[in-house]
């Protein structure tokens, strides 16, 4: 199957790949950037993947996330515009964190999952615009630093 192209911003975590979905302005940068800020100042090796445009492909039922060349290395900062940043060419993905509105959010929510690509993939749904509360879910789900080992992987 060849690769589709989604909206959506991915993210490397030590060995964990994280992709973020929502709408326009929901936050999916801010979250991945503070992602990459927090677990890399804990000595994890953290990098973008791709940001806003993602091509995605199954291989192996586990789903590849890649940025398109013309994007690669670009995060897009609210307010100023695109900027450079270290990346990896591919992540395959562990987490669909989706930003959702905060009025439809559920205090616990039951495991979910998400079909991208022919792949079914763990999924968290999370407030849109909220980074700083989506910081310890992510890490309590992946089981990263404080909630689960805490030497670099």
């Amino acid at each position: 199957m060849p690769p589709c192209n989604i909206h959506g911003t991915a993210v490397l975590l030590g060995d964990r790949g994280v992709l973020v979905t929502g709408p326009s302005g929901a936050g999916k940068t801010a979250l991945a950037l503070a992602l990459v800020s927090r677990f890399s100042a804990q000595g994890l090796f953290c990098r973008l993947v791709g940001d806003d445009q993602l091509f995605v492909a199954g291989h192996d039922a586990r789903l590849v996330c890649r940025a398109p060349g013309t994007i690669a290395g670009l995060a897009e900062v609210y307010g100023i515009g695109p900027q450079k940043l270290a990346f990896e060419p591919a992540a395959v993905i562990d987490l669909v964190v989706r930003l959702v509105p905060a009025a439809g959010m559920h205090r616990f929510q039951e495991d979910a999952t998400e079909t991208i690509a022919g792949c079914v993939v763990p999924r968290l749904d999370l407030p849109a615009r909220d980074a700083f509360s989506a910081l310890p879910a992510v890490a309590a789900r992946l089981g990263l630093p404080p909630f689960g080992k805490t030497e670099a992987f």
